[in-house]
C-alpha cells in the first residue's frame, strides 16, 4: 500500500495501482451522486464536478502527493454534495439558489431583451438554439425559456403545433418499444429470453431470410406485432 501515500518516486506498478483505485473510487462517487451529476449541469453539480477533478489529477501527476488526503477531501466534499441536494429537494429558498427559476426569453412572439441581458445571451446564440428545434419564426412562439441548465425550451402557439392523432380522431396503437435480440454481432439473451423466440428461431430466421450469421448483424430488434428489424454492418 506505499503507492497510497506520497513518496519521492513511483514505480510502474504503483501508478497504475493509483490509477486504477483513482477510477474505481470515481465510479462509486458518481453512483452515488446519482443520475443528475452525469447529466447537464446545474450550479451545484458544475462546482462539484470541478472541484473532484481538480483534487484528483494532482495525486495522479505528482509522485509526492498521496491518495489518501485526496480521497478523505473528495468524500467530506459528496457528503456536501448529498446534503446539497437533500436542502434543495426540502429547502425551496435554497433550491431556487442552485437551480433558479426559468427567464422568459420570448414572449407572445416577441423577444424580451432585458432577459436576454440577464441570461448573459445574444440574439445570434437565441437564434441558433431555436433553429436546433426547427423553429425558423420567433412569431410563432408563444414562450421560450432559458432554462437554469443553460437549454432553451420553446413552445409553439397552438395553432403551429403540429397535429397529433387526437387532433385528427385517429385511433393511435398501444405503444410498445421493440425488443434489442442482437446487438454488434452478439445476442441479448436477457431480451431473448423475455421474447417466446429461441435462439434456434433467431439464428434460422436470420438465414433464411437475410442469409446472413449473427456475428454480421449490428442490431436486431422485434416488435409487439413480432416483426423482425435486422441492420447489418457494412
Amino acid at each position: 500500500m506505499d503507492f497510497f501515500y506520497g513518496q519521492e518516486s513511483l514505480t510502474e506498478i504503483q501508478w497504475i495501482l493509483r490509477a486504477i483505485i483513482t477510477f474505481l473510487f470515481l465510479l462509486i462517487a458518481t453512483k452515488i451522486m446519482g443520475q443528475r451529476s452525469i447529466a447537464q449541469l446545474g450550479l451545484l453539480d458544475f462546482a462539484m464536478a470541478i472541484t473532484l477533478g481538480n483534487i484528483i489529477a494532482h495525486p495522479l501527476s505528482d509522485e509526492g502527493l498521496g491518495l489518501k488526503g485526496s480521497m478523505i477531501t473528495m468524500s467530506v466534499l459528496i457528503i456536501l454534495y448529498m446534503l446539497g441536494v437533500f436542502l434543495s429537494l426540502k429547502w425551496i429558498p435554497f433550491r431556487h439558489f442552485i437551480d433558479p427559476p426559468p427567464i422568459p426569453l420570448i414572449k407572445n412572439g416577441q423577444i424580451v431583451s432585458a432577459n436576454l441581458r440577464k441570461a448573459r445571451i445574444s440574439v445570434d446564440f437565441l437564434l441558433s438554439e431555436l433553429r436546433k428545434e426547427k423553429m425558423e419564426d420567433i412569431q410563432k412562439i408563444a414562450l421560450a425559456l432559458w432554462e437554469p441548465d443553460g437549454s432553451i425550451s420553446s413552445f409553439l402557439y397552438p395553432q403551429h403545433q403540429t397535429p397529433t392523432r387526437a387532433d385528427i380522431k385517429i385511433v393511435p396503437e398501444p405503444f410498445s418499444l421493440p425488443s434489442v435480440l442482437i446487438k454488434e454481432g452478439k445476442i441479448d439473451y436477457h431480451e431473448l429470453n423475455k421474447s417466446k423466440f429461441s435462439m434456434d428461431w433467431l439464428k434460422n430466421n436470420l438465414t433464411s431470410t437475410y442469409n446472413v450469421d449473427i456475428k454480421d448483424v449490428i442490431l436486431a430488434t422485434i416488435d409487439q406485432n413480432d416483426n423482425l428489424q435486422v441492420f447489418l454492418y457494412k
